[in-house]
C-alpha cells in the first residue's frame, strides 16, 4: 500500500492527513496544537506569527500521526502543502527567519497599496495584476522596507508560509506562479513577474524565489528533516498551493463556472474563470488557479471575509468554552433573523469587500428583555453568511455565476443554521463533501508525483454527503433579514465616512 501526506499550514493550527493511494480515502489525520495558535497584535490592525512555530507544529503533528497510525514512512509517495495565503516570511542568506511573519489578516500595508493603486493607475493595475496592490504580500514587503530598513537589508529571499515549510522540508527556496499572484507579484497580461510593481516599490526581483510548477516534484525530504519528522529521506514534495486555491482544488473545482466555499478562520467564496476578471474597487480579487497555464488560463475569483472563525472562536470564549456543536444547537433555538438582533462581523483587520475601510464588529438591536445567548449565537452565524452574500453579489456583478457551491463538511458548514442561512440568503445549491484542505494537498501531491494520472483519477473517490436547495418560504425570511443587515452595514460605512470627513475638515 502506498500513501500520500498532505499538510495544511493554517493560522489556527497545523493539520496533516494520510491518504491511501489504493482507496483514495483518508486513513488518519492529526491537528496540532490542540488549542488555537496565538496571533500577536502588538499594534491595532497588526497580525504576526512566528514561522518557527508552524514548523514545530508540523513536527508535532507528524510524530503524533506516526505514533497513532504506525505507517511505513518509506511507502509515502509524495507530500503536498497548503497554507494560509498572503503572509510574508523573510529569510537571510543562511535561511534564518529575520522577523515574525506578517500574516494574511494584518492591515499595516493598506496605505502603501492604496497609494500604488492610485499612482500606478487603477486601470493599469486591474488590467495587468487583476488587483489593487492593496494589503497583499508585495505591499507588506514595502512596509518592511520603509519601517524596518535594517531588517530589509538582510533579506536574501522572501517566502510565503507554504514556501517556508517546503524550505524546511527540502532546503530549497522556491515558490509558484499561483503563489506569486496571491502576493500581487504577477503580471497576468504578460504572464511574467510584475516588474512594474517591484520597480515602483523599489524592491529587487532577486528577493523573489525561483518558480516551480504547482504539480511537480519540487524537492526531496532532506535527511535532517526526515529525522526530525520520522519520515523517509528522499520523499518528494510534489504540490503546494494557497489555502483557497487548494480548498477549491480539494473539491475538484477546476473549470470555469465551478464555485467553492469555505468558512474556517476566514470565510471565502472562490469561483473559476477562464479569462481576466477584476472588480473596479478591488473588493474581490483574482489569482492564478492551481491548474492555470499560459495556454489554458484558469483564474480564481476570491472574496474573503476575515471575521469568520475568529468571531465564532471569540463567542466560544464568551460562553464558557462551550463545544462548537453545542453552540450550533443553541443557535438553532432562536428564530430566523434573531428577532431583530444583527451582527456586523468585521473585527479582524481591514476587509477587502469593504474597500479596506476602517470597520469593527458591531452587535445591533440588542434588547435585554428579548435576546438570549441563542439569539447572539444565531445572529453571529447569520451575520457571517450575510457578509459572504454581500461578497457574492460583488462576484455576480463581475459576471461570475454563483449558483451551485461546493464546500467541505467542516468548520462552520457543520452548523445546520449556517448551511440553511447560506443556501436561502444566496439562493444557491450547496453540495457538501467529505474532504478537507489537508486531504486536498495529499491528492495534489499524488498528481504531482504521477501516482494519479489526472484530477479525474485523483477525485474518483470523493464523496458527496449532502445537497441542500433553497426553499421559497425560508428564502423570503432570510432575504428580509439580509436586507436589514445590509441597511445596518450601509449606516456603519456612512458613519465612518462622515467621521473621516469631519477629521479632515477640522485639520484645516
Amino acid at each position: 500500500m502506498k500513501y500520500l501526506l498532505g499538510y495544511d499550514i493554517g493560522s489556527s493550527s497545523i493539520k496533516v492527513a494520510l491518504l491511501s493511494v489504493d482507496t483514495g480515502k483518508c486513513v488518519a489525520s492529526v491537528t496540532s496544537p490542540k488549542k488555537e495558535m496565538e496571533i500577536a497584535a502588538e499594534v491595532a490592525g497588526w497580525a504576526e506569527q512566528r514561522p518557527e512555530r508552524w514548523w514545530q507544529e508540523v513536527v508535532n503533528a507528524t510524530r503524533e500521526l506516526k505514533s497513532e497510525y504506525g505507517f511505513d514512512a518509506s511507502l509515502v509517495a509524495g507530500i503536498g502543502i497548503t497554507y494560509q495565503m498572503h503572509g510574508l516570511v523573510l529569510l537571510d542568506k543562511d535561511g534564518k527567519v529575520l522577523r515574525p511573519a506578517i500574516i494574511w489578516c494584518d492591515s499595516r500595508a493598506v496605505d502603501f497599496g492604496n497609494q500604488a493603486f492610485a499612482e500606478m493607475g487603477e486601470e493599469y493595475c486591474l488590467q495587468n495584476f487583476l488587483n489593487s496592490p492593496g494589503n497583499f504580500t508585495a505591499s507588506k514587503l514595502k512596509w518592511v522596507k520603509e519601517n524596518e530598513p535594517a531588517i530589509y537589508e538582510q533579506i536574501y529571499k522572501i517566502q510565503l508560509p507554504g514556501d517556508y515549510i517546503a524550505y524546511q522540508l527540502t532546503g530549497q527556496m522556491q515558490t509558484t506562479v499561483s503563489g506569486l499572484s496571491e502576493g500581487v507579484f504577477w503580471n497576468f497580461r504578460e504572464q511574467r513577474i510584475a516588474q512594474e510593481l517591484l520597480d515602483y516599490y523599489g524592491i529587487s526581483r532577486d528577493l523573489l524565489p525561483d518558480i516551480i510548477d504547482t504539480f511537480a516534484p519540487q524537492g526531496q525530504l532532506t535527511p535532517e528533516a526526515a529525522l526530525e519528522l520520522g519520515l523517509h529521506a528522499g520523499t518528494p514534495i510534489s504540490y503546494r498551493a494557497g489555502d483557497q486555491p487548494n480548498n477549491a482544488f480539494s473539491l475538484n473545482v477546476l473549470q470555469p463556472g465551478e464555485i467553492a466555499a469555505t468558512a474556517g478562520t476566514s470565510g471565502v467564496v472562490y469561483g473559476i474563470t477562464d479569462g481576466p476578471a477584476s472588480d473596479p474597487h478591488s473588493r474581490v480579487n483574482a489569482f492564478a488557479h492551481v491548474n492555470s497555464t499560459p495556454e489554458q488560463p484558469r483564474n480564481g475569483v476570491l472574496m474573503c471575509m476575515n471575521g469568520t472563525g475568529i468571531l465564532n472562536s471569540w463567542l466560544r470564549k464568551i460562553v464558557g468554552e462551550m463545544p462548537y456543536d453545542e453552540m450550533n444547537q443553541l443557535a438553532a433555538q432562536a428564530p430566523i433573523g434573531s428577532e431583530g438582533l444583527l451582527f456586523l462581523p468585521f473585527g479582524n483587520g481591514a476587509e477587502r469587500i469593504l474597500e479596506n475601510r476602517p470597520t469593527e464588529a458591531e452587535l445591533r438591536g440588542l434588547s435585554f428583555n428579548i435576546h438570549s445567548q441563542a439569539h447572539v449565537l444565531r445572529a453571529a452565524q447569520e451575520g457571517i453568511v450575510f457578509a459572504l452574500n454581500y461578497g457574492m453579489d460583488i462576484m455576480r456583478s463581475m459576471g461570475v455565476q454563483v449558483q451551485k457551491v461546493r464546500a467541505g463538511n467542516t468548520n462552520m458548514f457543520l452548523s445546520p443554521v449556517f448551511r440553511e442561512a447560506f443556501v436561502n440568503t444566496g439562493n444557491v445549491t450547496l453540495e457538501l463533501y467529505n474532504t478537507d484542505a489537508a486531504q486536498g494537498a495529499a491528492r495534489g501531491a499524488g498528481i504531482g508525483v504521477g501516482v494519479y494520472a489526472s484530477p479525474a483519477e485523483a477525485f474518483g473517490s470523493l464523496e458527496r454527503i449532502l445537497t441542500l436547495e433553497p426553499t421559497p418560504e425560508l428564502q423570503t425570511q432570510y432575504q428580509t433579514a439580509y436586507a436589514r443587515w445590509h441597511q445596518a452595514l450601509t449606516q456603519q460605512i456612512l458613519s465612518h465616512t462622515t467621521t473621516q470627513t469631519d477629521v479632515v475638515q477640522h485639520a484645516f
